[in-house]
């Protein structure tokens, strides 16, 4: 990049910066932090690529002047966690939309793929599900009760059990970034193409209705987590490809930081998953205007928190 484009692209959070540092605005300490360490990223790419020049001299002074200030003033909130859900972690992750977007879409191409492939390939559901699955599930549709799955173990330990599942699978998707974001698209794929052919193999036994107001009850919110699991790894995967002014270690720890960040979110939405499919989903007799309630509810949950929430709190005028 051409000098004079990285002063271009750049200046404009070099004057808040250096206007804080005088006190002609007034800025959070932890915002004057984030803003500081950009400043040293921006300072080492100076020396490497512009040596000497009036730039590396210009962010070199800022840098120094704003060290001591800094480190006295910053301080951390009294009510840390509940400052993380209710401000930092959505005011971060309104600058990851589009990886959460890319996580969406292929998840639903691959759940269409899936159904496509279990409509035409007369074994792809058995290869998928697998055999016991598929023959203990077709036992309960002839006896009458095809969601009996949901009742075979006890509510507390199904809820253990499956709420160590689902973050393993998450886990699993945030780490996978690492190898550059193809090993999160797979996890991401094989959930998609799994939920496909779930979903076909009840339509085709003309239960899709009774399958989906049963399994969404509790799925509404574990596949959203797996999504923004497949997110986090995402997040990490673009701190290692697309470094920017950074450099690659700097980038891939910012990375790292907010799939972190991500995955921490979640965690309360595992525990309401688990909860949701280890004592409730198992009440099948229930009627549906209470199961689609329960589902409503989550979906508007998962958004309001990661979508709509997130963007109310970054249109909010900043304080001067």
């Amino acid at each position: 990049m051409r000098e004079a484009a990285f002063v271009k692209q750049n200046k404009d959070k070099w004057v808040a910066f250096e206007s804080a540092l005088s006190n002609k605005t007034k800025i959070e300490p932890d915002v004057l932090s984030d803003l500081y360490i950009e400043i040293t990223d921006h300072l080492s790419y100076a020396k490497t690529f512009y040596p000497g020049s009036n730039t590396a001299f210009y962010l070199n002074s800022i840098a120094s002047e704003a060290h001591q200030k800094i480190y006295k003033t910053k301080r951390e909130p009294k009510n840390r966690i509940l400052e993380f859900w209710k401000i930092e972690f959505p005011t971060m992750f309104y600058h990851h939309q589009r990886e959460l977007l890319i996580a969406f879409l292929v998840f639903t191409f691959f759940t269409i793929v899936g159904a496509f492939s279990a409509a035409n390939e007369g074994d792809f559901v058995r290869s998928i599900l697998g055999d016991d699955y598929v023959n203990s599930t077709l036992e309960n549709i002839e006896k009458g009760d095809p969601m009996a799955v949901y009742k075979e173990m006890g509510e507390f330990n199904m809820f253990l059990g499956i709420t160590l599942r689902n973050t393993r699978v998450a886990l699993m998707a945030f780490a996978y970034g690492i190898l550059f974001g193809v090993g999160t698209l797979w996890i991401i794929m094989q959930n998609g193409i799994m939920l496909g052919s779930f979903q076909y193999f009840f339509y085709e036994k003309g239960l899709l209705w009774e399958s989906a107001r049963t399994i969404w009850i509790h799925g509404t919110i574990e596949i959203s987590v797996i999504i923004i699991a497949g997110c986090a790894g995402l997040v990490l995967a673009n701190g290692l490809l697309f470094p920017g002014t950074y450099t690659r270690l700097e980038s891939f720890k910012r990375g790292m930081k907010n799939g972190l960040k991500i995955m921490l979110s979640t965690v309360p939405f595992f525990i309401i998953a688990g909860f949701l499919e280890g004592f409730v989903t198992r009440h099948t007799e229930m009627p549906d205007w209470l199961a689609i309630l329960i589902i409503t509810v989550s979906l508007v949950l998962i958004l309001f928190y990661y979508v709509i929430y997130p963007y109310q709190l970054n249109s909010k005028p900043k304080a001067t």
